[in-house]
């Protein structure tokens, strides 16, 4: 890290602070895996925070879908395995036993022929449903208040969430909230998957956007189209590989993948990424071609590691100035990486504010924003203007933040 260069949290989450409060910014949220591994949960399934991921990362999931594999399925993957890269996961080695099982028909590679390499597709997804169709707690949570916040205040343009996760736990967040959402498909039996819709923004800003990129559980093929049935057996869907079979289920990823280019083309619009590690070659391309396109857009990409361990975000972010990383131990903003170093206290209020962000257990202190848990907390005080206590950061004044200018971090040059 260039130990020239610093950057001051507190003037960025200020600024972030305020943007977030008033509503009247176009934003989008990129919710990656990360999110559901930082939900703990006890064996009960109940919140804790000293439990396990209520959801695995893409490492664990991985492993886990693999020994619940037969020997025989298991002993396929293996001999796959040399020609996928450097540490595959399940949805690498899904992508090639998709891909042979659309290429090869009868002929036989490691044994199978075309048609047991899709099932053997379908045993992957369904053993991916399983692990993945975890009920959101009932207890408070991050994304219960990842959606408090949203639903908080009045607001110009819909918050639209962009997100790769299978899981239903965004879903059912709104709907225990009772807040309006639209995911891309219409009716009420049968739910269809309406290309057109997506590209509208007739509906109402209160209706947030949920776009599920990758797929997710519930989704299935209905004659002709895409249905929606709400139902977490419904695996067929999840994951696309991007070279899709047909045209039907083509049709929801490319229009979705269309949506989050034309979110990211649109002028004055900010994007915020979490728990998001953009190793994902498609989703990345999209940011960093939309990046180039609309100088007038920004990216927040809050990561959990130290800025030295981000090195897929920390290269897009020093190619594009308008992407900024906040790792744990420095930033790259404006094209400059630098450490982070908190400025003097401006009031006793701003010392309370900074624990929402910032952490003094180590020497040097720590940038916590990178947790979900922390990031969701930090989005749903953004509106108070006082807490109880340091420890709780309960909100005691939950009036709105009567400021009447909005400022973007975009907007200003970094601490150098």
């Amino acid at each position: 890290m260039d130990q020239t260069s610093i950057h001051n949290p507190d003037r960025y989450m200020s600024d972030l602070r305020q943007i977030l409060s008033q509503g009247k910014k176009r934003i989008g949220i990129l919710l990656g895996a990360g999110a559901t591994v930082s939900i703990k949960v006890d064996k009960q399934g109940n919140y804790d925070t000293s439990g396990k991921p209520i959801i695995p990362d893409v490492s664990g999931l991985t492993e886990t879908v693999i020994s619940c594999l037969d020997e025989d399925d298991q002993k396929v993957i293996e001999t796959l395995l040399p020609d996928l890269g450097k540490s595959p996961n399940i949805e690498t080695i899904l992508t090639k036993i998709r891909q042979l099982s659309q290429a090869i028909g009868r002929a036989k590679i490691h044994g199978l022929n075309g048609n047991d390499y899709n099932e053997l597709a379908t045993k992957i997804c369904d053993h991916i449903g399983s692990i993945v169709a975890a009920e959101l707690p009932k207890q408070p949570t991050p994304y219960t208040e990842l959606v408090s916040w949203i639903g908080g205040t009045y607001r110009e343009h819909p918050v639209e969430i962009f997100s790769p996760n299978y899981d239903l736990l965004l879903e059912e967040a709104f709907e225990r909230a009772q807040l309006p959402y639209f995911d891309g498909f219409t009716g009420s039996h049968k739910p269809f998957f309406d290309p057109t819709s997506i590209s509208s923004d007739s509906m109402p800003p209160r209706w947030s956007r949920l776009w599920k990129i990758h797929g997710s559980l519930g989704w299935d093929i209905a004659g002709d189209t895409v249905i929606r049935t709400g139902q977490r057996n419904a695996t067929q869907l999840i994951y696309p590989d991007h070279l899709k079979y047909n045209q039907i289920t083509k049709q929801p990823y490319s229009a979705l993948f269309e949506r989050l280019r034309e979110f990211l083309t649109t002028p004055d619009s900010l994007l915020i990424c979490t728990g998001f590690s953009f190793f994902d070659a498609h989703i990345t391309a999209v940011i960093d071609e939309a990046l180039s396109a609309n100088t007038h857009t920004a990216v927040l990409a809050f990561q959990y590691k130290s800025i030295s361990n981000e090195e897929n975000a920390v290269e897009l972010a020093m190619r594009r100035p308008n992407m900024s990383v906040y790792a744990s131990d420095g930033a790259v903003i404006y094209g400059v990486k630098g450490k982070w170093q908190p400025g003097q206290l401006p009031s006793d209020e701003w010392k309370r504010i900074r624990e929402t962000f910032w952490s003094s257990s180590s020497h040097e202190g720590s940038f916590i924003l990178g947790d979900f848990v922390k990031l969701a907390r930090f989005f749903s005080l953004s509106q108070a203007t006082g807490f109880r206590s340091l420890d709780e950061t309960t909100v005691t004044d939950s009036k709105h933040e009567s400021s009447s200018n909005e400022h973007s971090s975009a907007d200003e040059k970094p601490d150098a």
